[in-house]
């Protein structure tokens, strides 16, 4: 089996450096312009189910990735892939955030937590868990998974050469793609962070 983990694209509050966490931004103009880049790119690939974040910006970029793929398929919703929940400090820039913002970007697995939201453990628990059950149904079949970028590092963390560096170096960009295969449920990472549109169209907001 071949599962695509793909990122949102870009919203107003990315572009603004925003934590946005569960709140429910929909893309801006670019996001929809990566995506469908992102999509054209992408045609030839048969997508056997969609599953999408419940979160707007999330179920929206995949929408467009499959209309223009060709893939006319039903979207289906689970929560666990919704990116993490910043609790008190959504809607702040990682500056704002203080120590805590500071210890997201650069040693994750230390941060206690945010107030009245979650750990990087608690979303790995959660993130994994969905990866796991797919892979355990090892049915051959092609799946496209939107999410976001923080749940994209927790959800393929245990597969990374390195699980301690939580970041492997960069969040993942806006509409890129991280795929595993799958065999007799043996997952492996075969791309990471791939993007399907021009690269000189990136914006590395984890740098920023």
């Amino acid at each position: 089996m071949k599962i695509y983990v793909l990122r949102h694209g870009e919203t107003a509050l990315n572009a603004k450096g925003v934590m946005q966490g569960w709140l429910n931004e929909p893309l801006n103009q670019n996001g929809r312009d990566l995506a469908v880049a992102t999509g054209r790119a992408m045609r030839g690939i048969r997508f056997d189910a969609c599953i999408s974040s419940p979160l707007v910006r999330a179920r929206e970029t995949v929408e467009i990735i499959l209309r223009e793929s060709g893939n006319d398929i039903p979207i289906s919703v689970d929560d666990r892939i919704r990116e993490i929940h910043f609790g008190d400090l959504e809607g702040m820039t990682f500056r704002e955030m203080g120590e805590a913002g500071t210890l997201f970007y650069t040693d994750p697995f230390r941060l206690t937590g945010f107030p009245n939201g979650e750990t990087i453990r608690d979303l790995c628990n959660r993130t994994q868990a969905f990866l796991r059950e797919l892979i355990a149904k090892d049915d051959g079949k092609t799946y496209l998974i939107g999410t976001h970028g923080c749940a994209t590092r927790a959800m393929l963390n245990f597969l990374y050469d390195d699980p301690a560096d939580f970041w492997q170096g960069r969040a993942p960009y806006n509409c890129s793609v991280n795929i595993v295969e799958a065999q007799a449920g043996v997952p492996r990472l075969t791309a990471i962070d791939k993007v399907y549109y021009d690269p000189g169209l990136i914006v590395d907001h984890y740098k920023q």
